[in-house]
């Protein structure tokens, strides 16, 4: 009788803190931290993937530049027809190569493809920030969502039941609580992945702009310069006019005392 009294006495053993709540947890508080296990699944694919395209575009473009800056003519690299997937830079300089084949003295045309080529680059790098800002934006409300949720049944329940005591009421606060510790694990990583994303994107669009203005000049210095027409400048033809018109008054008034000499 003894042993059983002091096996009763002795408390329960205590569980993992994540297997109480996940234990103790409703349907609604289980799917929404199954959501945001996705969620955040999601997110780190989506900043691992930017991070290792931003690193490849960022060596290829140094790769380029340094072999662009070397070539005799702007058009080198391209009538050895030299392929670079995977470069921006290459991208624009690819696009402003074939508008510049197409229509030789079109400056503004050219310029146009170019700027064209760059935005459609800085898009292509901009793909799947969307998914972190959501995922920044949402996760933690979607997490107080199912803490308010948990909250609101737990005490629903107890009032029900007309036994509100601390040991029926705290695990189902815990387990509700747990959904807003997933919500900030979820967007706490990817505030800080998509601000480092963000910041690398502006840098590398501000080095592409760069590369463009400098391919955009060197073009127009080697190909795209109007030839100089020799033509007098109108100060000149206005004096040019004077003199002729002294000129021919002088011979006017000189051509009767020639013909009066003549007679005499």
């Amino acid at each position: 009788m003894e042993l059983f009294l002091t096996l009763a006495a002795q408390p329960a053993v205590d569980r993992p803190t994540l297997r109480f709540v996940w234990e103790e947890a409703s349907s609604v508080g289980i799917g929404i931290i199954v959501l945001l296990v996705l969620l955040s699944m999601c997110a780190w694919a989506v900043m691992t993937y930017k991070a290792l395209q931003m690193r490849r575009a960022r060596r290829f473009n140094e790769y380029f530049e340094n072999e662009f800056r070397v070539q005799p003519g702007v058009l080198a690299m391209f009538d050895r027809r030299i392929q670079a997937e995977g470069c921006p830079f290459f991208n624009v300089y690819s696009d402003g190569c074939q508008a510049l084949e197409k229509r030789l003295k079109s400056i503004e045309h050219i310029k146009g493809m170019i700027e064209s080529s760059v935005a459609r680059e800085a898009v292509a790098l901009e793909g799947g920030l969307i998914l972190l800002a959501i995922t920044v934006s949402g996760a933690p409300f979607i997490g107080l969502f199912g803490t308010v949720w948990g909250v609101m049944d737990v005490f629903s329940a107890a009032a029900q039941a007309g036994n509100a005591t601390l040991v029926t009421v705290a695990p189902g606060v815990a387990a509700a609580l747990a959904t807003t510790v997933a919500g900030l694990v979820v967007a706490i990583p990817s505030m800080f992945g998509y601000n480092w994303l963000v910041h690398n994107l502006r840098v590398h669009n501000v080095e592409l702009d760069n590369f463009a203005q400098e391919f955009a000049s060197r073009m127009e210095a080697e190909y795209l310069l109007d030839e100089m027409t020799i033509a007098p400048e109108p100060w000149e033809a206005t004096n040019t006019g004077e003199a002729k018109s002294k000129e021919t008054g002088k011979s006017d008034e000189q051509q009767p005392e020639l013909l009066e000499t003549g007679v005499g």
